[in-house]
Formats: structure tokens, sequence, C-alpha cells
């Protein structure tokens, strides 16, 4: 039985450098975004994205205190206690909801606590918002990364739209957007590490299309040349892929 090989790519290119990026004229989701109050449920076969509170400190501890789970984020390691969890939870509650678009990832039977996800960073290296997600080790497998992010997505694209100019990295536009007083199509990032096979293939089953990917310093080995992981980054295009 014979097996394809891998699609070839560009070697990774430099850390995003803010001094470089192009101004771009597109749209996003209208700022301030809806407060948590105002925040329904998402309701998927198997889960429950509701707004974060206070109350799931606790579980997000245990959430940030595994290590297969912060193996994969910036950070890398870990967190030591739970006032370092809670830094991690207040951006998500009033008053500072308003910049992202975050949700605790529930089990729709239980009600358990799993994991969180969505917009937690609304201007990302590259400028863009991003979205990630993590969820405890123990759900891992069973198709519920795809699930949380195709209910995301549909509450994502749902948000009221404003024209805006954002700073980007030049590497997310294509050529043929760069030209003056073009509206560039809105997207959203992600960001992951080269050996996360498994949420690119979440991401890509969501609807993301790998477009580049670039160097950092892995948070687990520390600094210096020697030291760089690859992070191959995805996007996606509300209402559809590019040129739909």
């Amino acid at each position: 039985m014979s097996s394809s090989a891998p699609e070839p790519r560009p070697a990774p290119g430099p850390f995003p450098d803010p001094a470089s990026f192009i101004r771009v004229r597109t749209t996003l989701p209208r700022r301030p975004l809806p407060p948590n109050a105002a925040r329904p449920p998402i309701v998927t076969d198997r889960l429950v994205l509701r707004v974060l509170t206070m109350d799931d400190l606790p579980a997000m501890y245990v959430l940030r205190t595994q290590p297969e789970v912060m193996l994969w984020t910036a950070r890398g390691t870990p967190d030591a206690n739970l006032e370092e969890s809670l830094e991690k939870l207040v951006p998500f509650l009033p008053p500072r909801e308003e910049a992202t678009f975050n949700f605790a990832i529930c089990e729709r039977e239980t009600g358990e606590f799993i994991g969180l996800g969505g917009c937690h960073n609304w201007a990302s290296s590259l400028g863009w918002p991003e979205v990630g997600y993590m969820m405890k080790k123990e759900f891992w497998g069973k198709g519920l990364g795809t699930e949380f992010l195709r209910g995301w997505l549909k509450a994502w694209d749902g948000l009221e739209r404003e024209e805006v100019e954002v700073e980007v990295d030049a590497r997310t536009v294509g050529d043929e957007e760069k030209g003056e007083g073009l509206l560039v199509r809105e997207r959203l990032i992600a960001i992951t590490a080269d050996p996360n096979d498994r949420s690119q293939g979440v991401l890509k089953k969501a609807g993301f299309e790998w477009f580049t990917t670039w160097l950092a310093e892995d948070p687990v080995k520390g600094s210096g040349p020697d030291k760089m992981i690859e992070l191959p980054t995805y996007r996606y295009f509300p209402g559809g892929k590019k040129g739909e």
C-alpha cells in the first residue's frame, strides 16, 4: 500500500516584528464585545459553552496543572499555584471581558468543567484576533476539540461587525490584498506548535487552513538560537474560505 508524502512547506520565517507590520482596512467584531451577562450559552451535541465565572478557578487550576495540557501553551509548564491560574482567569471576567470572547467548555451531560477556549487575544503576535483552547487530557481523542471549535465559530461569525484599521504582519495578507484602499477580508488566527498534530487536525476539520510557519523560543527549553520551535499558523475566514 502506497502513501503520499507530506506537502512540502517553505522554511519557517522569523518571529513577527511589529515594526514591519502593515496597516490594512478590514472588518472585525464590534467593540466592546457583548458583556458576559449578554452572552447566551452555546450548546452542541456533547458540550455546553458558557461564560466563565470566579467559581471556575479551582477547576481551571486543575486544568492548568496538567503537564500534558500546559506543554502546548505559551507558558509551557504547569501553574505553580492558584494565584497564577487566577491571573489567567481574571481577563475573562467583568469588567475586562469586552476584549475577549472566551468560554468555559463543559460536558453537557454532567456540567463538568473540562476546559476553556475562544478568542483570548484580540491582537495576536500577527496582529489579528487569535483563537485557542485547552482541554483536560482525559477528554482528548474524542472529537470534542472539533465540536467546541465549530460551535464557538458559529457564535463568533454571528457577532456584529464594524470596519476598522489594524496593524498586521504582512505574511497574513496576500499580495492581491495590499492595494491602496482595498478592504481586506478579516481573518482569525490560530497558532500551534510543530509537534502538536492533534490540534492542527482539529483546526483543519473546523475550516482553518495553514498559511505560514515562524520560529519562536521554546518556553520549555529556554532561550538561545538552538532552542527554537516552529509554530505552524492557521487562518479562518468568517463566513467561508477565501474567495468564496
